[in-house]
């Protein structure tokens, strides 16, 4: 949520912000709207005065036998105008609040400005991919001939969408999962197990709502939200509430499904892992001084590259462009890890700076050194989305003899196994 005191004094700077992100705004309706505001709450004021000066005439203008119908017909025209300019109030503050909750957040200084992805920028590459004498092999195909994937009968199960993992392919996902979680706490993050459905505030908090509504799974008999992202829950738990300069940064580290209305609808975006309703994923939360906060963006996506690296999966760090941003950050590098038979990158973390956005929005706040009550700021990061490392993985160290060689770091969660072959008996 920006300030509304930010964007009364900084309007034009408020409108470059948001023409960057390429978004439409009511910016204007908005800055009259908090001029009709103020104005009413004014006159609302200055009435109730005028009427509490008069009551207090009332007893003594009785006292001194004095007639006070005039001055009781006047205070009762001031109640009824007091209660409409009231009402006019409320209806201005809802309208208002409305209004504020679809603004995003404003892009960052740094933030390369274009209109969409094609103006994202290529900050780094890590890892090069080493062409085999054979043709890689899709990732479905591999798994589901390996028994590690089973797309048949999970459409069976809930449709189009969605994955099972059998066999070495469960325990390759619990595996990852079970890396991911321990290569973050080594790096200071303290794991957390968090709730799986969360209150509509929550995913207002994060930013989710009231964008995103018709992406979201809800269950409308309680106005719960299946989460899209372990964030959601883990950015909430300190909603309400005042740390102290000394509690940070916080840093948290929590796995979960996903659920996630969207998916590709046509091509190879609807083959295999991905794009798909349900999947795992490790995030990265932190709540961080105001002053470190970019320090603390480029730590947090590092922590996200380690596990790429380790894996040995070759990818490459964007910084993305203004129009590529998502609602609530104000600057985001996409982590895209090379998959050779889909012959394009693909996502697997999005690292994001939220400045004071999404504390705002939850009511968070932490007292500084001087004592003054202050906004943090948040950062999450996929560290990382479990489809598509997976389709990266399976893709990349593949062999000519239809294995999958499993990278060094993985392999003492899985019983020092070396290759993924075909299940026993085939």
């Amino acid at each position: 949520m920006l300030d509304l005191k930010f964007i009364r004094s900084e309007p034009d700077r408020v409108r470059r912000g948001l023409d960057a992100k390429n978004v439409s705004h009511e910016l204007d309706r908005i800055l009259a709207l908090d001029d009709e505001r103020r104005s009413l709450l004014q006159s609302v004021e200055t009435r109730k005065a005028e009427r509490n000066r008069s009551s207090q005439d009332v007893p003594r203008l009785k006292a001194e036998g004095k007639d006070v119908s005039e001055l009781l017909a006047s205070m009762k025209r001031l109640a009824d105008q007091i209660k409409e300019s009231d009402a006019r109030l409320k209806e201005t503050e809802s309208e208002l609040e409305t209004l504020l909750s679809w603004v995003p957040n404003l892009p960052h200084e740094s933030v390369p400005v274009g209109p969409n992805a094609t103006a994202n920028v290529e900050v780094r590459r890590w890892g090069a991919y080493q062409a085999p004498s054979f043709r890689p092999r899709p990732h479905w195909e591999i798994g589901e001939e390996l028994g590690l994937l089973d797309f048949r009968r999970a459409a069976r199960l809930s449709g189009s969408g969605f994955a099972v993992f059998t066999g070495l392919g469960a325990r390759l996902r619990r595996a990852l999962i079970r890396f991911m979680l321990d290569q973050h706490a080594r790096d200071g993050f303290l794991e957390v197990s968090v709730p799986y459905l969360v209150r509509r505030e929550c995913m207002f908090g994060t930013g989710q709502l009231p964008k995103m509504e018709e992406d979201m799974y809800h269950c409308g008999v309680d106005d719960l939200f299946l989460i899209p992202t372990a964030e959601v829950p883990i950015t909430n738990l300190y909603r309400d509430e005042v740390l102290a300069e000394s509690d940070l940064p916080v840093c948290l580290v929590g796995e979960s499904p996903c659920f996630r209305r969207e998916a590709g609808t046509y091509g190879k975006e609807t083959r295999g892992l991905v794009r798909v309703h349900q999947f795992d994923k490790v995030e990265m939360v932190k709540i961080v001084d105001p002053a470190t906060s970019y320090d603390e963006l480029e730590s947090l996506t590092a922590s996200a590259e380690k596990v790429l690296q380790a894996l040995e999966l070759p990818y490459r760090v964007l910084a993305l462009a203004s129009g590529d941003l998502s609602f609530a950050a104000a600057k985001c590098y996409d982590l895209e890890a090379w998959a050779p038979a889909e012959d394009r990158w693909l996502e697997v973390s999005s690292c994001s700076n939220f400045e004071s956005f999404q504390a705002r929005r939850i009511g968070l706040r932490y007292r500084n050194a001087a004592g003054k009550l202050e906004y943090p700021h948040t950062l999450n990061g996929s560290g990382l989305a479990l489809p598509r490392v997976l389709v990266a993985l399976l893709e990349v160290h593949q062999t000519e003899r239809g294995t999958v060689r499993v990278p060094a770091a993985l392999r003492p969660l899985l019983d020092g196994l070396e290759e993924l072959g075909p299940p026993p008996g085939d």
